[in-house]
C-alpha cells in the first residue's frame, strides 16, 4: 500500500489578516513538509485546487513543480484538479510538464471540487455541472492516449487533427477519478477504466463499501485490464505520540474549518463528543497515536475490500507548522512500517514448517 499526504496549501491568516508574509511563510513550509514527506518514507504527496481566500492552491501545478525540484522519489499528484472549470488541453500540458521536470513522477486526480467557486469565475452555469465535467474528461482521456487529436464539444472550439505538445515522460501518465459520495461518479470511473480516489472525510469508511463494489463490477464488466483497477482512499487525519494530544492538537482547527463551511451548507456546528465519534473504531478519522492509526489503516483496507493508496490531509487552520512535520515523520518513521508489517502478515503464505504442525 503507498501511504502520502494531501494539502490544499491552507492560508493561515495573521491577526484575521491576508498579507503577503504569511502566504510566503505557508508555502515556504508547506514546501519543507513535501522535501519532509520524501525523506521520512512517504510514497505520495497530492495539491488540492481551490479558487478561494483560504487556500493557495489554485495554480497547483506550480507548487508541484517547485517540489519536483527538491524532491527525487515522490509521487506529485492533484487532489483534485477542479477539471469543471479548467481548459483540459492546459491541463495535460501543465502535468506533461510536470512530469518531465520530476523525470516521471507526476500524477493527475480529477474530480467536480467540493466548492462551486470556479463556476462563475470562468463563466460556467451550475445547471451544467455534470455535462460540462463529462465533456472535459472526455477530451482529457483522449489527450493521454492520442499525439494528435481531432474532437469536437459544446463547451470549448472544436480541434481537428491537432497535435498536443508536450508529451509526459510516463505513458501514459497516471489518471485517476476523485470522487465523494455520488453513487453514479462511481459508476463513471468503472466505465472509463479510470483508478478510483474515494474522498471520505466523515461517517463510517466501511459505508462506502457497497460503491466500491459497483465501481468494481462495472470496470470488470467494461472489459478494462484487471491490473489497472486501484482503488484509494483520502482521510483526514493527523499523528501525535498519544492519542490525547493528537485529539487536542487536531479538534480546535477541525471544529473551526467544519462550522466555517458547514454556515455556508447548513450543516450542524462540530461538537468534541461527535469528533471523538468520527476518531472511534469504524469512524472515518485518521486521528491518533501511530498504533491506532495503522490499525486503522488496515481496518480501512479490509472493510473497503482493499486499496492501494492512502493519503492523510491534516490541513488545519490551528495547527503549527512544527506539529504538522512531526506528524508526517511518525507517519514515515512508525505508521507505515507497522501497515507494511500487517499488510505482509495478511498477504504472505504460512511457513513450511508451521504448515507440517497444523496437518
Amino acid at each position: 500500500m503507498e501511504i502520502g499526504i494531501d494539502s490544499f496549501a491552507g492560508n493561515p491568516l495573521t491577526n484575521n489578516k491576508d498579507t503577503p508574509e504569511s502566504r510566503m511563510q505557508a508555502m515556504s513550509e508547506l514546501l519543507e513538509r513535501m522535501v519532509l514527506t520524501e525523506q521520512v518514507g512517504l510514497d505520495i504527496f497530492g495539491i488540492g485546487q481551490h479558487f478561494r481566500k483560504d487556500f493557495l492552491d489554485s495554480a497547483q501545478t506550480l507548487i508541484l513543480t517547485a517540489a519536483a525540484v527538491l524532491t527525487k522519489r515522490i509521487k506529485l499528484t492533484s487532489a483534485v484538479t477542479v477539471l469543471s472549470v479548467a481548459d483540459p488541453i492546459v491541463t495535460f500540458q501543465n502535468f506533461a510538464t510536470l512530469d518531465i521536470i520530476s523525470q516521471g513522477r507526476a500524477e493527475i486526480v480529477v474530480g467536480r471540487g467540493s466548492f462551486t467557486d470556479g463556476f462563475p469565475l470562468f463563466g460556467y452555469s451550475l445547471d451544467q455541472y455534470d455535462e460540462i465535467f463529462a465533456e472535459k474528461l472526455d477530451l482529457l482521456l483522449k489527450l493521454h492516449d492520442n499525439e494528435n487529436i481531432s474532437w469536437s464539444g459544446e463547451f470549448r472550439p472544436n480541434l481537428n487533427n491537432q497535435p498536443i505538445y508536450p508529451r509526459p515522460i510516463q505513458d501514459p501518465i497516471p489518471i485517476w477519478l476523485g470522487v465523494g459520495g455520488t453513487p453514479g461518479s462511481f459508476v463513471r470511473a468503472g466505465q472509463l477504466g479510470l483508478r478510483l480516489m474515494s474522498a471520505v472525510i466523515g461517517g463510517e469508511t466501511h459505508r462506502f463499501r457497497s460503491r466500491i463494489d459497483t465501481y468494481r463490477k462495472v470496470y470488470s464488466e467494461s472489459g478494462h485490464p484487471p491490473e489497472n483497477m486501484i482503488v484509494g482512499l483520502h482521510s483526514l487525519g493527523y499523528v501525535a505520540e498519544t492519542t490525547k494530544a493528537a485529539h487536542d492538537d487536531y479538534f480546535p482547527g477541525y471544529a473551526t474549518m467544519f462550522n466555517s463551511v458547514g454556515k455556508e451548507r447548513g450543516w450542524r456546528k462540530v461538537t468534541r463528543e461527535g469528533f471523538e465519534a468520527q476518531t472511534g473504531k469504524t469512524g472515518a478519522l485518521l486521528v491518533g497515536n501511530p498504533e491506532e492509526v495503522a490499525e486503522k489503516i488496515i481496518r480501512h483496507s479490509e472493510a473497503l475490500g482493499g486499496i492501494s493508496r492512502l493519503t492523510f490531509n491534516m490541513d488545519n487552520p490551528m495547527m503549527s507548522h512544527k506539529k504538522m512535520m512531526n506528524s508526517i515523520e511518525l507517519i514515515g518513521t512508525r505508521v507505515i512500517p507497522m501497515v507494511k508489517d500487517s499488510i505482509s502478515n495478511i498477504t504472505s503464505p504460512p511457513a513450511e514448517s508451521d504448515e507440517k504442525e497444523n496437518k
